[in-house]
C-alpha cells in the first residue's frame, strides 16, 4: 500500500523524479537489543554469571534457544498476515478511489470523496460515530452552549427519510404539536426525501421571525398534514421548575453545560417559593434526548447523598470510569417520582437509572429510548473531529440500558394523548447497526398480564373535562402528594431503616 500511495504521488508530481519507488523489502524491522560482551562492565550482582559456563549447560542452552525462536515463528506470522491482509484491503480502497476519480460521470474533486469514504466507514459502526467537519463543529458548539435560530427539533435519519426523535418543549415545534415519531416529507412544499440530514437541518434553521411551511406524515394519520411554524431564537433553558399542590416539579429539556447548576438553584428556589420543605418532587425527564455525561452526573449528585451514580466501560477489560455522589441531598430525602418516555435518551437515563438503582425515586411513564453508549470528541484538526463511540455506561447495579432503555417501576400511559397507541415509538434497537446489549435479560413473560388497569381507563375527552392536560404529570403529583402524608412517610422511614441494616 505504501509503495502505491508513492508511486501515485509520484505520477502526480508530488515527490521528485529521483524519489525511489519504496518496496516490502525496505520496511525496517525493529533492531534487537544487543547482547553484552566479555569485556562489558557488569554489575556485582550478575558478574559470577559473565563466567564461562560448562558443558553440560551449554548443552542445554542451545535447544532452549531453538525452542524459542521456533515458538517466536507463529506470532510474527500472524502479525506479519495481519499486515498483508489490510495492506490488501487497502489497496482495494485505492482501486475504487482512482477509479471513481477518472470514470465517474460528473467530476468529483478529492476532498468530497475521501469524505465520503470516512463518513461510510464511521456510519457502518453504529448510529453515533460520525465526523466532523467545521459546520458539524458550529453545529455541536450551538446544541451543548444553548441557543440557535431555528424551531426546535432533534431528528434523525431513517431509510432517507427525516424522523423527528422528539421535539424541545416550550419551541415552535412543540406549540405546533409536532411528536415523536413523525416523518417530514417536505420543506416549503418541496421534497427533501433521499436528501442528506445536514441539507434538511440546515433548511430548518434560518433567521427568527421567517416562515417555515412543513409536511408531516404521522403512522396512524390517513393523509399528510401541513403546519405552519415560525422560526424563533431557541434558547435552550435546560431547567424549568413549578409547584402544584405543594409538590415540586423539576422539568430537565436538556443537559447542555448549564443544567447541573439549573437543577441545584431550582430545588433552592422550589423551597423558598414554597416556604419551606414540599410534599416531594416529580423530575420530568420526557422527550430529553439527553446531552453531557458531566451534566447527567451533577443532576444525579443533586438527589444522591452516597454511592456510584454511574460506570463507563470501554474494550480492553481494565478500562472501567466510576464517579460518585458526594455528601449532601439537596431534596432533603424527600418522595420523588422520576418521569420518562420513548424520548428520554442517554444522559437522562443515567440519572434515572441511578435513582432507581438506589431506590431514591419511583421511575414512572413509558420505557425509555435506550442509548448506553459513550461518544468521545476526538480532534483530527483545528476544524475536524472524530465523534466516536468509546465506552457503554452501566447504572449502579450493572445495568447496560443499550437497546433495552430504563423500564419504569409503573407503567403510565399517557392517556391525554390521542394518538398514544398509535404513534411509534422510535428507540435506539430501531436503528441500524446499533450496539448490541450482551447483558439483556427478557422480562416479557413477567410482565405479560393482558388485564386491563382501572387506573388507565380515561380518554383525552374525559381527561380534558376533568382539566387534566398531562396525565403523566397528574399521576405523577398525586402519587407524590400519597407518599408525603405522614404515614406515608414514617412507612418509608421504616423501609429505609431496614433495608439500611
Amino acid at each position: 500500500m505504501i509503495a502505491r500511495w508513492t508511486r501515485w504521488r509520484w505520477q502526480r508530481g508530488e515527490l521528485p523524479a529521483v524519489q525511489p519507488p519504496l518496496r516490502r523489502d525496505m520496511l525496517a524491522l525493529p533492531r534487537q537489543t544487543p547482547i553484552a560482551s566479555p569485556d562489558t562492565p557488569l554489575p556485582k550482582a550478575v558478574r559470577p554469571m559473565a563466567k564461562p559456563l560448562k558443558p553440560y549447560f551449554r548443552s542445554l542452552i542451545k535447544p532452549a534457544m531453538l525452542v524459542t525462536a521456533v515458538a517466536l515463528v507463529p506470532a510474527a506470522t500472524a502479525s506479519f498476515g495481519a499486515i498483508e491482509d489490510t495492506t490488501r484491503e487497502l489497496d482495494q480502497f485505492m482501486n475504487v478511489f482512482m477509479k471513481v476519480r477518472a470514470d465517474y460521470v460528473d467530476k468529483v474533486d478529492d476532498k468530497t470523496l475521501i469524505k465520503g469514504a470516512i463518513e461510510g466507514m464511521l456510519s457502518s459502526l453504529d448510529p453515533h460515530s460520525s465526523y466532523l467537519d467545521a459546520k458539524d463543529f458550529t453545529n455541536l458548539r450551538t446544541q451543548t452552549d444553548g441557543e440557535y435560530g431555528g424551531l426546535g427539533l432533534t431528528v434523525g435519519m431513517e431509510d432517507g427519510a427525516v424522523k423527528v426523535v422528539t421535539p424541545t418543549e416550550d419551541t415552535p415545534a412543540f406549540r405546533a404539536g409536532i411528536k415523536a415519531g413523525d416523518y417530514i416529507t417536505h420543506l416549503d412544499g418541496q421534497l427533501i426525501y433521499g436528501g442528506t440530514l445536514d441539507e434538511a437541518v440546515e433548511k430548518m434553521r434560518g433567521r427568527p421571525g421567517t416562515k417555515l411551511r412543513m409536511t408531516i406524515v404521522r403512522p396512524g394519520r390517513d393523509k399528510p398534514f401541513d403546519v405552519e411554524l415560525t422560526r424563533e431564537i431557541i434558547t435552550l433553558k435546560p431547567v424549568k421548575w413549578e409547584i402544584k399542590d405543594k409538590v415540586g416539579i423539576i422539568n430537565i429539556n436538556t443537559f447542555n453545560k448549564q443544567t447541573g447548576e439549573a437543577v441545584r438553584s431550582a430545588l433552592t428556589a422550589i423551597d423558598k417559593a414554597n416556604g419551606g420543605q414540599p410534599l416531594g418532587y416529580v423530575v420530568d425527564l420526557r422527550s430529553n434526548p439527553g446531552g453531557l455525561l458531566d451534566q447527567a452526573i451533577e443532576v444525579g449528585d443533586a438527589f444522591l447523598d452516597h454511592g456510584e451514580i454511574v460506570s463507563q466501560r470501554g474494550r480492553e477489560k481494565g478500562d472501567i470510569e466510576r464517579y460518585y455522589a458526594k455528601p449532601g441531598d439537596m431534596a432533603h430525602g424527600l418522595p420523588m417520582v422520576v418521569l420518562v418516555d420513548a424520548g428520554s435518551a442517554s444522559a437522562a437515563e443515567i440519572v434515572a437509572g441511578a435513582l432507581q438503582d438506589h431506590r431514591r425515586a419511583i421511575v414512572m411513564g413509558e420505557r425509555s429510548f435506550g442509548k448506553g453508549s459513550v461518544q468521545t470528541l476526538l480532534p483530527l484538526s483545528e476544524e475536524t473531529a472524530l465523534r466516536l463511540t468509546t465506552a457503554r455506561y452501566y447504572t449502579p447495579s450493572g445495568r447496560s440500558v443499550q437497546e433495552g432503555g430504563i423500564d419504569p417501576d409503573i407503567i403510565v400511559p399517557q392517556l391525554s394523548d390521542a394518538d398514544y397507541k398509535s404513534r411509534p415509538r422510535l428507540r435506539e434497537a430501531d436503528l441500524r447497526r446499533h450496539l448490541i446489549n450482551e447483558a439483556k435479560v427478557d422480562d416479557k413473560v413477567l410482565e405479560d398480564d393482558a388485564k386491563p388497569d382501572p387506573r388507565f381507563a380515561g380518554t383525552p375527552e374525559t381527561l380534558k373535562k376533568a382539566g387534566v392536560e398531562d396525565f403523566q404529570l397528574n399521576y405523577a403529583i398525586r402519587t407524590i402528594a400519597r407518599l408525603g402524608q405522614p404515614a406515608a412517610q414514617a412507612a418509608l422511614a421504616k423501609v429505609s431503616r431496614g433495608g439500611a441494616r
